[in-house]
């Protein structure tokens, strides 16, 4: 059986210096579009891992903020728990 995967792509526009388009003309056997669109693959994916922290961020703030309004602010210190289980274990 023969598969077909039909590629849908955008053509981008990009402006670069002089100087930058001499040195690609230098290296003409470099794929530059593959260059291209690996950064910005790369990117993406920067962004991505950068929105779902601040994703994780924003609902511990929430979570936070409903144990504020459940129970009050409280003067619990994790810190001196774990202490006390380090000296504990020796």
């Amino acid at each position: 059986m023969y598969m077909r995967c039909i590629c849908v792509s955008d053509i981008i526009s990009v402006r670069v210096p002089k100087e930058l388009r001499e040195g690609m003309r230098r290296f003409s056997y470099v794929n530059w579009s593959e260059v291209i669109r690996e950064a910005i693959r790369a990117r993406i994916e920067v962004e991505e891992r950068r929105q779902r922290k601040m994703r994780a961020a924003e609902d511990m703030d929430r979570i936070r903020n409903k144990a504020l309004q459940l129970h009050g602010a409280t003067d619990y210190d994790s810190s001196e728990v774990i202490r006390l289980w380090r000296r504990l274990r020796g």
